[in-house]
């Protein structure tokens, strides 16, 4: 299987930049699944119900969200009814939406997506790692047909990196594949852990990298130089790179076969498996 997880969509032009990239992408990787995080795309804050019909109709299977879940209000009477929209797992019990979802493809393979939120530097949520052993004990890899899953791919949208790899380490053998979101920066640490999880401390925004972390930088530059408020931010609008990773799954184990980063237009320097065919599964010994 291969999926391609997109980091948090930032504002009209990371918007725009997915939505246009994404028929491409699939055609090109071969791709099964896509997923985006989406908890920016509404002028850098939240989601609204038009514009999660939008990038879901570009060609997105699913879209996670994040501790922006709430900021834009008309998202909680739609969450319920969206099942392809999730907000994390471990918001307390009674939150609208859900926190994990069961995805098919053709040929009946399924992939469960669980997003979960750090709790360092963040909201005092419910244990992400109690609530991610929670959800995919519901479907687990490689289980029973009917029940299990033949991949799973957890969202991490935390702020801390130590907390991020510790789940990744917590789940490893578990799942196919821990990201994170939500620093908005692509970090260099693409890997497939001992037990076989790929892993990348953030998949990056897709946004305007000539900004502060996607937002205009004057403002937001000013809000550290004199510690004041200054006028809201917005999202810059310069050209948007979409960032990303590529994960290759094992159709038998479920686990890892390997995990790419993507980056394509705007600043950031372009890579990803451009037409790549799939790895070939190992031979016998």
């Amino acid at each position: 299987m291969r999926i391609l997880f997109l980091g948090d969509i930032v504002g009209r032009t990371g918007r725009d930049a997915v939505c246009a990239a994404v028929p491409t992408l699939r055609r090109d990787l071969d791709l099964d699944f896509v997923i985006a995080c989406g908890e920016n795309a509404a002028h850098g804050f939240g989601l609204s119900p038009k514009l999660c019909d939008q990038i879901l109709g570009a060609g997105v299977d699913l879209i996670t969200l994040g501790n922006h879940a709430w900021d834009q209000r008309d998202i909680i009477p739609y969450i319920g009814t969206q099942p392809r929209l999730l907000r994390p797992a471990n918001f307390p019990p009674g939150t609208p939406g859900q926190g994990a979802a069961l995805l098919t493809d053709g040929r009946g393979r399924r992939l469960l997506v669980v997003q979960v939120m750090g709790r360092l530097f963040m909201d005092p949520l419910d244990d992400p790692f109690a609530v991610v052993l929670r959800e995919i004990a519901a479907a687990p890899l490689g289980g029973p047909p009917g029940r299990g899953a033949d991949a799973i791919l957890i969202d991490m949208h935390a702020e801390a990196t130590s907390e991020k790899m510790a789940i990744a380490h917590h789940l490893d053998g578990q799942v196919s594949a821990v990201i994170g979101t939500h620093t908005h920066v692509p970090t260099a640490d693409a890997q497939i852990l001992p037990g076989g999880t790929a892993y990348q401390s953030d998949a990056g925004m897709c946004g305007d990298y000539d900004s502060v972390i996607g937002m205009v930088k004057q403002p937001a530059t000013q809000r550290f130089v004199r510690k004041m408020p200054t006028d809201r931010l917005t999202p810059a609008d310069g050209p948007a790179t979409v960032c990303g990773v590529v994960v290759e799954t094992d159709d038998a184990s479920g686990l890892a076969r390997s995990v790419t980063p993507v980056r394509l237009g705007g600043r950031l320097e372009a890579t990803g498996p451009a037409r790549a065919p799939r790895t070939p599964a190992p031979g016998p010994a």
